[in-house]
């Protein structure tokens, strides 16, 4: 898949001050045209391939946004330079080759995660007019819906984690954001609903949560939207985000870890199984409408 449009709406971005002429007002300055291949050099294009592991589950479908017609995205900086790793000291993080899996910090890795899920939802579809448009938008949508899941502001979700994996620091070299995210993941704690007896086996969404005696007991984490820039996969990106996220589900106390993935993608079936994950048969039925397998490992 090629990217060839607009990668972003108009966000508000600070000038850096080597390009700030004497006559230049030091506020900022709408950016459009970001990683198209006509503005930027080289590094940019990296962009343009994007793998998906595993199917968009509910969780980045597209809801309803809490947000009204005059709030603004926030203040973005895309050439803000990837986190030291002094700064990101006390963060669950997996080192692994030459890169490091933890959690999204900076709203410009939870926006670089929300596009690479726009562009992987989009890939098979790059054909289709305005396709950039409809990127950017399901960028934006999810961008908002991500913040939303990590504060617990959404669903039966108790806590969610955005993680990110980034190139690892290099003495000397400075990576912006936006140069150093390769890949992402959700990882959400959640409550089974009432009459619930796996994620997502409702056959009418029930507000109400299973019954909290005793609490633990109710709750599981899955994992979501995992997604592998295409220039970076076959390294192990996607295998040691899940081991990170394995990692942080049971030092949250859960005891279960779940997945959904296509019933067609198989290399996302085996690369679950090698990490752990069993499909759960109860809840995979082969004549389902859904065409997701539900898969679980014991924690």
């Amino acid at each position: 898949m090629e990217l060839r449009g607009i990668f972003l709406p108009q966000f508000e971005v600070q000038i850096p001050s080597v390009l700030a002429s004497k006559n230049t007002k030091r506020d900022s300055f709408p950016i459009v045209c970001i990683f198209s291949r006509e503005t930027f050099s080289a590094p940019y294009d990296r962009w343009k391939n994007v793998e998906v592991h595993c199917n968009n589950d509910q969780s980045i479908q597209h809801m309803a946004l809490s947000r009204n017609k005059s709030s603004k995205l926030p203040e973005l900086s895309f050439g803000r330079l990837q986190l030291t790793d002094q700064e990101c000291a006390g963060q669950q993080s997996r080192k692994f080759g030459r890169f490091v899996a933890r959690e999204a910090i900076l709203d410009e890795e939870y926006w670089t995660a929300a596009w690479l899920r726009a562009e992987a939802h989009w890939e098979s579809l790059s054909y289709m007019r305005h396709v950039d448009s409809y990127k950017r938008k399901y960028a934006e949508q999810e961008f908002y819906a991500l913040k939303r899941r990590c504060l617990a502001q959404e669903g039966n979700s108790l806590n969610c984690f955005c993680f990110v994996a980034a190139k690892k620091e290099e003495k000397n070299v400075r990576r912006t954001v936006l140069n150093s995210i390769v890949g992402t993941l959700d990882l959400s704690i959640r409550q089974f609903l009432q009459g619930e007896t796996y994620p997502g086996d409702l056959k009418r969404l029930s507000s109400v949560l299973a019954s909290q005696e005793p609490f633990d007991m109710h709750k599981y984490a899955y994992i979501s939207n995992v997604c592998v820039a295409k220039f970076a996969r076959r390294q192990g990106i996607a295998s040691n985000m899940l081991y990170l996220a394995t990692d942080v589900a049971t030092i949250s106390g859960m005891k279960q870890l779940f997945v959904h993935v296509n019933s067609e993608n198989k290399p996302a079936q085996d690369l679950y199984k090698k990490t752990g994950f069993k499909v759960v048969e109860a809840a995979s039925s082969p004549l389902s409408k859904d065409q997701r397998i539900l898969m679980s490992m014991e924690l």
